[in-house]
């Protein structure tokens, strides 16, 4: 019997200290969010005080404080939006000397084109040609095995003109 009531003496001590340690939690947990709170409002506060708004209980020694405060951010926004705009710029310089060596290489490339026609028409176009032997060399005659006879038609503004 007496172990039983040993027993039950332990665990009342148990659960005593147990109540005891939960209610000191309890106490720090409610301090803590306290704290956090009043954290929580001047921040608050102070996000409101740069936005402009609820200056007036601010003194003026708390007016120049936020006002080097603002100039401070402000310098850092500043440098920031301008690094971005050269890098902006930078990219799109970049971007025209690609497109000028494009339009260089085009503009070879039809230089040679017109290189070649002029040469193949050379070729074809010599003086004392009629229209008709010029067009018979540019368009050799078809094969007319059947007996058939061969018909062309020729369309668009003739390449040279006779004088």
């Amino acid at each position: 019997m007496k172990q039983i009531i040993d027993r039950y003496d332990s665990h009342s001590k148990t659960l005593q200290k147990s109540e005891a340690s939960s209610k000191l939690q309890s106490h720090v947990n409610d301090s803590t969010c306290v704290r956090l709170r009043e954290e929580l409002a001047e921040a608050s506060l102070k996000l409101r005080q740069m936005r402009g708004e609820e200056l007036q209980r601010l003194s003026v020694q708390q007016l120049q404080e936020l006002e080097k405060t603002l100039e401070s951010g402000l310098g850092s926004v500043l440098k920031i939006k301008s690094q971005k705009i050269l890098d902006e710029i930078n990219g799109l310089e970049r971007k025209r000397m690609q497109l000028i060596e494009e339009n260089s290489r085009l503009k070879e490339q039809v230089a040679r084109m017109e290189m070649q026609l002029g040469a193949d028409s050379e070729v074809v176009y010599e003086e004392g040609q009629s229209s008709e032997s010029v067009t018979n060399t540019s368009y050799p005659p078809a094969d007319t095995d059947d007996g058939g006879s061969d018909t062309s038609l020729r369309l668009g503004l003739p390449l040279f003109s006779s004088k």
